[in-house]
């Protein structure tokens, strides 16, 4: 795998990817913890978060640790079945895409159907939901390990970026060779526009009934209880078209890992702070673990 030769921009990115990953894995694990013990966080909208961590975690996980211990080695490389792991848990993150879907469906329901929601989101309905995800993650990464590595690779094995992903992949696959991997990208982009979609429908309808509610106040705090997931969703697809815009590259350069880094390191660093700070639960929960006495401000 291809990284900067500048020994100091190697320790660079070394203490960044370090720093971030060990944020990333405390933040994430403290979520998870608190929605297991604590009981007052039980509800759909907090087992679709512990899930929503298990994802970041195992995403983050399955690169940093890696780049980390190559930068620390002086190592560049990378086994065949490393890559193929690699390539294959980074698209099984994916998961995370469908589980913002299943997030934003228990919202719409939560608001438009507040009377029905325990009916709408049922332990069993959300447990068939949350399994769903993760089997759609399996089934697309298992798919694109299987296209990617039935072709043959020409010219030198040198992945432009910090892991294995498909588009750097793809630039060193010989020509022609590409077809099936294209057809396997073409319908994950489908599976992944359907999503948004459906996304966009469900706040269509959750803006649509916040605005029939009569006070400012009510709509202000009804509004409020889903600015965390909207925020998380558009980090998510912010940092990922940023990031592939450049991430076909055949060089490698500084803004492109940048990117790279943007898209596979912020999501994860940044989604425990967001449902942390803007959930007063959470942060009443955070006090009781820590031991502290934390009054909860509206």
């Amino acid at each position: 795998m291809g990284f900067p030769d500048d020994q100091v921009l190697q320790r660079l990115w070394t203490t960044l990817f370090f720093l971030i990953y060990m944020a990333a894995l405390t933040g994430n694990l403290l979520i998870i913890t608190l929605t297991t013990i604590d009981q007052h966080l039980q509800s759909p909208m907090y087992f679709f978060l512990k899930n929503l961590s298990l994802i970041d975690i195992c995403y983050i996980s399955v690169t940093v640790p890696k780049s980390i211990m190559n930068s620390l080695n002086n190592s560049h490389s990378i086994s065949f079945m490393g890559c193929a792991s690699q390539v294959f848990l980074v698209i099984f993150a994916g998961t995370e895409f469908s589980l913002l879907l299943v997030m934003s469906y228990d919202r719409y329901g939560a608001i438009c159907h507040p009377l029905h929601y325990e009916a709408i989101m049922h332990r069993s309905t959300c447990v068939q939901m949350v399994t769903a995800s993760w089997l759609s993650g399996c089934l697309y990464g298992s798919l694109h390990v299987a296209g990617m590595f039935s072709v043959h690779f020409c010219g030198p094995n040198i992945v432009h970026q910090f892991f294995c992903d498909i588009p750097s992949l793809l630039t060193l696959a010989c020509s022609g060779e590409q077809v099936l991997e294209y057809v396997f990208i073409i319908a994950s982009c489908c599976f992944a526009f359907v999503c948004f979609i459906l996304m966009v429908v469900s706040y269509v309808y959750i803006f649509s009934t916040v605005l029939k509610i009569p006070s400012a106040e009510g709509r202000l705090k009804t509004f409020y209880t889903c600015m965390a997931h909207l925020t998380v969703v558009i980090l998510f697809l912010s940092s990922g078209f940023i990031a592939y815009l450049g991430s076909a590259s055949k060089s490698l350069s500084s803004l492109n890992l940048f990117m790279t880094v943007l898209y596979s390191l912020l999501p994860p660093s940044l989604n425990p702070v967001i449902y942390s700070l803007r959930n007063r639960d959470m942060k009443v929960a955070i006090g009781n673990f820590f031991g502290e006495k934390m009054i909860p401000k509206i």
